[in-house]
């Protein structure tokens, strides 16, 4: 499990204790869930970013190699 994944449940835990707490209805307990939808939202935008291939990084390290030259026309 990742890092945001773990964060993820260590707010849900938290969001649970703050609402048996202060009650399903209270502030805190709204406020504790939208920390976890906030996480939620984030990891959802980590996986929609494209990630670097090997040969992006290759040419990233190597830009002057022959296979990484950009021609305009």
């Amino acid at each position: 499990m990742n890092d945001i994944q773990k964060q993820i449940e260590q707010e849900r835990e938290a969001a649970r204790a703050v609402c048996d707490t202060s009650g399903a209805t209270s502030q805190d307990c709204a406020a504790a869930w939208d920390a976890v939808e906030e996480l939620q939202a984030e990891a959802a935008h980590q996986k929609q970013k494209p990630q670097k291939t090997s040969f992006d990084t290759y040419c990233e390290d190597n830009p002057d190699a022959a296979e990484c030259r950009v021609y305009d026309d």
